[in-house]
């Protein structure tokens, strides 16, 4: 199982202190949490994309994944998210297929549709189609990392006649593909239909929530011919924060809650941790409360937390990740390990997908078809038409 931390960037004033970062300090801490979740055997550091204050989030992830590149190892470079809706599927090929070749494979993306809705007419789109444009514009990025000489026509860019994305993907393997979504089940069904990874971020809604998402995706998965319904790829978010008893994280966290832009005035820090994922506490209760999530949404595969939100200093930022690092992913990889259901599959990687594909012959199924499904040259696996629908996914 994976384990990670996702940033979305924000440049939210220290309610302690009244101060508030540069955008240029807060760019450079970023790359500093990065290093640190390397160092100490973290699995993915995930960046979201923003083109608005008060986030410095990159408007193109790809540009802080290739510096990542250089100065980390082994962590996998992620995002969370890539806007499909409002980024032109031409140029999210072509970026991230060359920080794909600067990492040498260790970089997967999640696509979203974004959360603020004024992005859409800066990009000349409208939010009203944003569905249909995650569904459109995935359909195509799809065939650009799979297909050379791609003519295609939609309905929301000019069309494209004998083009060819560049660089192609790294060993011809297209980066795996996380569809993020808080409450959309067209985006469940969408990752379903492709046999691609499904992220819910599992942030501020309570756990019956998550566990539906999950449920529908997993079920849809199989229905499309992928794998059993256990095997389906899933990630979940979540946000903690440590301290050495939980009293004292309830008193340090709680003035960064109280005036965080998306927390403040909405509930009590008890509340929000009664009735959603948040957790504050010990490190041992970050553990217990994470292993509970795997109650509802069963096995799952790649788990993100946000730790530096709502103007959480620097030094403590990394100091969540080095507990993180130490006291916290330890004991749960060796619990996840244990209670992991025979069968369950990894989250792929760059190395599996490029395994995968070597061991499999050239007419018979793999053992691993939903994992196989991922690598051959450019279309799922002959999907069933949506018997709930009475349409694929991609044609709705």
């Amino acid at each position: 199982m994976q384990f990670g931390i996702f940033t979305v960037g924000d440049v939210t004033t220290n309610p302690t202190t009244g101060r508030t970062v540069s955008e240029h300090e807060r760019i450079a801490n970023t790359v500093e949490m990065a290093k640190l979740a390397d160092e100490v055997g973290l699995d993915v550091f995930a960046t979201g994309q923003h083109h608005n204050p008060p986030f410095v989030a990159p408007a193109n992830p790809a540009v802080l994944m290739a510096n990542l590149a250089v100065v980390t190892k082994n962590i996998i470079l992620s995002t969370s998210t890539t806007l499909i809706t409002t980024t032109d599927p031409v140029r999210i090929a072509e970026d991230y297929a060359y920080a794909q070749h600067l990492a040498g494979g260790r970089v997967d993306l999640m696509l979203g549709r974004g959360n603020t809705g004024p992005v859409y007419p800066w990009f000349g789109k409208d939010i009203r189609d944003g569905i249909p444009l995650a569904i459109e514009n995935y359909a195509l990025l799809r065939r650009l990392w799979n297909e050379e000489n791609v003519t295609w026509e939609g309905k929301f860019r000019t069309p494209l006649q004998g083009f060819t994305s560049t660089p192609r993907p790294l060993d011809d393997i297209a980066p795996f593909v996380w569809h993020g979504s808080i409450r959309s089940p067209e985006i469940a069904e969408q990752a379903a239909y492709y046999g691609d990874g499904f992220f819910h971020n599992h942030i501020f809604w309570p756990p019956q929530h998550a566990a539906q998402m999950v449920q529908f995706y997993r079920e849809r998965f199989e229905h499309y011919g992928h794998g059993r319904a256990q095997d389906a790829i899933v990630g979940l978010g979540g946000q903690v924060f440590m301290a050495e008893s939980k009293a004292k994280a309830m008193e340090t966290f709680r003035p960064y809650f109280d005036h965080a832009p998306v927390y403040g005035g909405a509930g009590s820090l008890e509340d929000y941790t009664r009735q959603t994922p948040l957790t504050v506490g010990t490190p041992d209760e970050v553990v217990e409360a994470t292993l509970g999530f795997r109650d509802y949404v069963g096995d799952y595969q790649r788990q993100l937390f946000l730790i530096d939100h709502a103007g959480l200093p620097h030094a403590e930022v990394m100091h969540q990740i080095e507990l993180l690092g130490t006291k916290v992913v330890p004991q749960l990889r060796a619990e996840m390990d244990v209670r992991r259901a025979a069968g369950v599959p990894d989250a792929p990687t760059h190395a599996s997908l490029l395994a995968a594909r070597a061991a499999q012959t050239t007419d018979t199924p793999s053992a691993d078809a939903g994992q196989m499904g991922r690598v051959e040259a450019g279309v799922p696996r002959a999907p069933k038409t949506d018997d709930v629908t009475g349409t694929r996914a991609e044609d709705r």
